[in-house]
Protein backbone atom coordinates (compact mmCIF):
# COMPACT_ATOMS: atom_id res chain seq x y z
CA UNK A 1 0.00 0.00 0.00
CA UNK A 2 1.27 3.49 -0.77
CA UNK A 3 0.50 6.47 0.86
CA UNK A 4 0.97 9.99 -0.17
CA UNK A 5 1.79 12.67 2.78
CA UNK A 6 0.52 15.86 1.78
CA UNK A 7 3.11 17.77 4.36
CA UNK A 8 1.72 21.44 5.16
CA UNK A 9 4.47 22.89 7.30
CA UNK A 10 8.17 22.45 8.76
CA UNK A 11 8.81 21.83 12.35
CA UNK A 12 10.92 23.76 14.14
CA UNK A 13 14.92 23.30 13.57
CA UNK A 14 15.32 22.81 16.94
CA UNK A 15 12.11 20.74 17.34
CA UNK A 16 13.03 18.61 14.29
CA UNK A 17 16.47 17.45 15.22
CA UNK A 18 15.00 15.37 17.57
CA UNK A 19 11.40 14.97 16.84
CA UNK A 20 11.67 15.09 13.05
CA UNK A 21 9.26 16.57 10.92
CA UNK A 22 5.84 15.84 10.38
CA UNK A 23 6.00 13.08 7.37
CA UNK A 24 8.59 11.46 10.17
CA UNK A 25 6.29 11.33 12.44
CA UNK A 26 4.00 10.08 10.41
CA UNK A 27 6.10 7.05 8.97
CA UNK A 28 7.27 5.97 12.66
CA UNK A 29 3.01 5.41 13.61
CA UNK A 30 2.02 3.96 10.88
CA UNK A 31 5.29 1.71 10.09
CA UNK A 32 5.02 0.50 13.85
CA UNK A 33 1.45 -1.33 12.48
CA UNK A 34 2.04 -2.30 8.91
CA UNK A 35 5.82 -1.87 8.04
CA UNK A 36 5.80 -2.38 4.71
CA UNK A 37 3.89 0.51 3.71
CA UNK A 38 5.31 2.31 1.03
CA UNK A 39 5.69 6.53 2.04
CA UNK A 40 5.91 9.00 -0.13
CA UNK A 41 6.07 13.10 0.93
CA UNK A 42 4.69 16.04 -0.91
CA UNK A 43 5.64 19.23 0.17
CA UNK A 44 2.47 21.20 -0.49
CA UNK A 45 3.66 24.28 0.95
CA UNK A 46 6.06 23.98 -2.26
CA UNK A 47 3.59 23.57 -4.15
CA UNK A 48 5.03 20.15 -4.60
CA UNK A 49 2.01 17.38 -5.90
CA UNK A 50 1.88 14.29 -7.58
CA UNK A 51 1.61 14.10 -11.40
CA UNK A 52 -1.58 12.34 -11.55
CA UNK A 53 -4.08 11.50 -8.17
CA UNK A 54 -3.42 7.68 -8.61
CA UNK A 55 0.46 7.96 -8.15
CA UNK A 56 -0.22 6.59 -4.53
CA UNK A 57 -3.54 4.66 -3.28
CA UNK A 58 -4.77 7.24 -0.67
CA UNK A 59 -3.36 10.90 0.82
CA UNK A 60 -2.48 12.12 4.62
CA UNK A 61 -3.01 15.94 4.89
CA UNK A 62 -0.76 17.29 7.92
CA UNK A 63 -1.30 19.43 10.57
CA UNK A 64 -0.09 23.27 9.89
CA UNK A 65 0.54 26.41 11.85
CA UNK A 66 -1.39 28.19 9.53
CA UNK A 67 -5.18 28.43 9.11
CA UNK A 68 -7.70 27.05 6.25
CA UNK A 69 -8.79 30.43 5.83
CA UNK A 70 -5.70 32.23 5.42
CA UNK A 71 -5.75 33.72 1.93
CA UNK A 72 -1.68 32.31 1.09
CA UNK A 73 -1.02 30.62 -2.47
CA UNK A 74 -0.25 27.57 -1.29
CA UNK A 75 -3.30 26.98 1.03
CA UNK A 76 -5.89 27.92 -1.94
CA UNK A 77 -4.07 25.55 -4.42
CA UNK A 78 -4.38 22.70 -1.54
CA UNK A 79 -8.25 23.67 -1.29
CA UNK A 80 -8.30 23.28 -5.05
CA UNK A 81 -6.83 19.46 -5.05
CA UNK A 82 -8.96 18.36 -2.04
CA UNK A 83 -11.50 18.78 -4.17
CA UNK A 84 -9.95 16.96 -7.12
CA UNK A 85 -9.35 14.36 -4.28
CA UNK A 86 -13.08 14.37 -3.50
CA UNK A 87 -14.35 14.57 -7.09
CA UNK A 88 -12.31 11.31 -8.10
CA UNK A 89 -13.77 9.50 -4.93
CA UNK A 90 -9.64 8.92 -3.77
CA UNK A 91 -9.00 7.89 -0.29
CA UNK A 92 -8.24 10.85 1.83
CA UNK A 93 -7.36 11.59 5.48
CA UNK A 94 -6.44 14.65 6.96
CA UNK A 95 -5.45 15.52 10.52
CA UNK A 96 -5.50 18.71 12.55
CA UNK A 97 -5.05 21.38 9.73
CA UNK A 98 -6.19 18.30 7.49
CA UNK A 99 -9.88 17.99 9.46
CA UNK A 100 -10.29 21.22 8.93
CA UNK A 101 -9.09 21.92 5.20
CA UNK A 102 -10.84 19.07 3.68
CA UNK A 103 -13.68 20.64 5.31
CA UNK A 104 -13.29 24.46 4.63
CA UNK A 105 -12.26 22.88 0.94
CA UNK A 106 -16.08 21.13 0.28
CA UNK A 107 -18.37 23.54 1.49
CA UNK A 108 -18.20 23.26 5.28
CA UNK A 109 -16.19 25.93 8.02
CA UNK A 110 -13.66 26.17 10.05
CA UNK A 111 -13.07 29.42 12.42
CA UNK A 112 -11.37 30.05 15.57
CA UNK A 113 -12.54 27.99 18.22
CA UNK A 114 -14.71 29.62 20.86
CA UNK A 115 -13.40 27.71 23.86
CA UNK A 116 -9.76 29.06 22.50
CA UNK A 117 -6.98 26.98 22.22
CA UNK A 118 -7.39 22.91 22.76
CA UNK A 119 -3.93 21.79 24.06
CA UNK A 120 -2.85 18.23 25.95
CA UNK A 121 -4.86 14.77 25.52
CA UNK A 122 -8.53 14.49 25.14
CA UNK A 123 -10.62 11.94 25.38
CA UNK A 124 -12.57 11.81 21.68
CA UNK A 125 -16.14 10.02 22.39
CA UNK A 126 -17.39 8.47 19.37
CA UNK A 127 -21.08 9.12 17.85
CA UNK A 128 -23.08 6.42 16.05
CA UNK A 129 -21.58 7.11 12.77
CA UNK A 130 -18.58 5.80 13.89
CA UNK A 131 -18.91 2.13 13.37
CA UNK A 132 -19.73 2.62 9.64
CA UNK A 133 -16.42 4.05 8.91
CA UNK A 134 -14.76 1.30 11.28
CA UNK A 135 -13.91 3.42 14.29
CA UNK A 136 -14.11 2.18 17.88
CA UNK A 137 -17.16 2.14 19.61
CA UNK A 138 -15.32 3.68 23.17
CA UNK A 139 -13.95 6.69 23.56
CA UNK A 140 -10.16 7.24 22.86
CA UNK A 141 -7.38 9.29 24.19
CA UNK A 142 -5.19 11.94 21.80
CA UNK A 143 -2.83 14.87 21.96
CA UNK A 144 -4.54 17.93 20.55
CA UNK A 145 -2.81 21.37 20.04
CA UNK A 146 -5.64 23.51 18.20
CA UNK A 147 -6.96 26.91 18.51
CA UNK A 148 -9.33 26.62 15.29
CA UNK A 149 -12.08 23.81 14.48
CA UNK A 150 -14.72 22.58 12.37
CA UNK A 151 -17.81 24.39 13.37
CA UNK A 152 -20.19 23.51 9.75
CA UNK A 153 -19.91 20.05 8.55
CA UNK A 154 -19.97 19.89 4.33
CA UNK A 155 -22.88 18.75 2.76
CA UNK A 156 -22.92 14.75 3.10
CA UNK A 157 -20.28 15.49 6.36
CA UNK A 158 -20.83 13.35 9.16
CA UNK A 159 -19.69 13.62 12.57
CA UNK A 160 -17.76 10.40 13.69
CA UNK A 161 -16.63 11.96 17.30
CA UNK A 162 -16.77 14.64 19.74
CA UNK A 163 -15.17 16.23 23.22
CA UNK A 164 -16.24 18.60 25.59
CA UNK A 165 -14.72 21.65 23.75
CA UNK A 166 -14.52 19.92 20.04
CA UNK A 167 -17.74 18.92 18.96
CA UNK A 168 -16.82 17.82 15.55
CA UNK A 169 -13.73 16.29 16.32
CA UNK A 170 -13.49 13.38 13.40
CA UNK A 171 -15.46 13.53 10.36
CA UNK A 172 -16.46 11.04 7.71
CA UNK A 173 -17.73 12.00 4.42
CA UNK A 174 -18.92 9.57 1.69
CA UNK A 175 -16.76 6.27 1.33
CA UNK A 176 -13.72 7.51 1.23
CA UNK A 177 -13.10 10.05 3.41
CA UNK A 178 -12.14 10.42 7.24
CA UNK A 179 -10.76 13.56 9.30
CA UNK A 180 -9.58 13.44 13.09
CA UNK A 181 -8.85 17.09 15.10
CA UNK A 182 -6.11 15.46 17.11
CA UNK A 183 -2.90 14.24 16.70
CA UNK A 184 -2.34 10.07 16.27
CA UNK A 185 1.20 11.06 15.46
CA UNK A 186 2.49 13.18 17.44
CA UNK A 187 4.52 11.94 20.53
CA UNK A 188 4.80 13.01 24.63
CA UNK A 189 7.88 14.79 24.00
CA UNK A 190 6.97 16.58 20.92
CA UNK A 191 3.65 17.57 22.42
CA UNK A 192 5.22 18.68 25.75
CA UNK A 193 7.65 20.75 23.36
CA UNK A 194 4.78 22.75 22.00
CA UNK A 195 3.12 23.29 24.63
CA UNK A 196 6.52 24.96 26.60
CA UNK A 197 6.87 26.97 23.48
CA UNK A 198 3.54 28.50 23.96
CA UNK A 199 3.53 28.59 27.52
CA UNK A 200 3.03 32.45 27.73
CA UNK A 201 0.14 32.34 24.74
CA UNK A 202 -1.91 29.44 26.66
CA UNK A 203 -1.25 30.99 30.79
CA UNK A 204 -0.31 29.42 33.54
CA UNK A 205 -3.59 27.52 34.18
CA UNK A 206 -4.14 26.24 30.92
CA UNK A 207 -0.54 25.40 30.14
CA UNK A 208 -0.32 23.36 33.81
CA UNK A 209 -3.68 21.09 32.75
CA UNK A 210 -2.34 20.67 29.65
CA UNK A 211 1.33 19.19 30.82
CA UNK A 212 -0.50 17.37 33.16
CA UNK A 213 -2.81 15.52 31.06
CA UNK A 214 0.37 14.06 29.31
CA UNK A 215 0.64 11.61 31.45
CA UNK A 216 -2.75 10.05 30.18
CA UNK A 217 -1.89 7.46 28.16
CA UNK A 218 -2.85 7.76 24.66
CA UNK A 219 -4.29 5.26 21.49
CA UNK A 220 -2.45 6.18 18.82
CA UNK A 221 -1.52 3.54 17.58
CA UNK A 222 -4.99 2.16 17.75
CA UNK A 223 -5.85 5.31 15.35
CA UNK A 224 -3.32 4.65 13.27
CA UNK A 225 -4.34 1.02 12.46
CA UNK A 226 -7.59 2.42 12.04
CA UNK A 227 -7.07 4.76 9.15
CA UNK A 228 -4.81 2.21 7.73
CA UNK A 229 -7.95 -0.65 7.62
CA UNK A 230 -10.09 2.33 6.62
CA UNK A 231 -7.61 3.36 3.10
CA UNK A 232 -7.45 -1.02 2.79
CA UNK A 233 -10.55 -1.33 2.79
CA UNK A 234 -11.25 1.74 0.20
CA UNK A 235 -8.71 0.12 -1.79
CA UNK A 236 -10.54 -2.88 -2.13
CA UNK A 237 -13.46 -1.47 -3.22
CA UNK A 238 -11.40 0.45 -6.03
CA UNK A 239 -9.88 -2.97 -7.37
CA UNK A 240 -13.51 -4.69 -7.56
Amino acid sequence: MKIGILNADAVKPEFAAEFGEYPDMFAKVLLAVDPGLDLVTYEVVQDEYPAHLDEVDAYIITGSKLSVYDEVPWVLRLKEFVVELHEAHKTLIGICFGHQMVAEALGGKTTAANAGWCVGVHRITPTADAASYGLPGEPINLRANHKDQVTQLPPGGKVLASTEVCPIASMGLGEHILTFQAHPEFSEGYARALLTMRREIFGEELYRAAIDSLETETDNLQVARHILDFISRNQQVRQN
